[in-house]
């Protein structure tokens, strides 16, 4: 879907407000098609946004699980390998 939304659950430390917000912005921009709404869409983009946002924050806080939580540091450096052997060059 949006590459741009990431695995938030099981993080340690776990997903701030801020990362939660961002992940229900590009989750509304990929469902509206817009990057930045009109000034009469606007209202129910930021709704939208805020709504959304407040499910992942309940969904994220009903989710459980027995394995050990993600180090972000270890997973950034995993994708970027990735990056680095999918699109060549150097990664970082």
């Amino acid at each position: 879907m949006c590459r741009n939304i990431r695995t938030l659950f099981n993080f340690e430390p776990p997903a701030t407000e801020v990362e939660i917000r961002d992940a229900a912005l590009q989750f509304v921009r990929k469902l509206s098609g817009f990057n930045v709404p009109s000034q009469a869409n606007a209202a129910a983009f930021d709704h939208a946004v805020q709504a959304i946002a407040a499910e992942a924050r309940t969904l994220i806080a009903s989710l459980s699980t027995t394995a050990a939580p993600k180090n972000r540091e270890v997973e950034a450096a995993k994708a970027r390998a990735r990056s680095a052997e999918r699109f060549g060059g150097t990664a970082g």
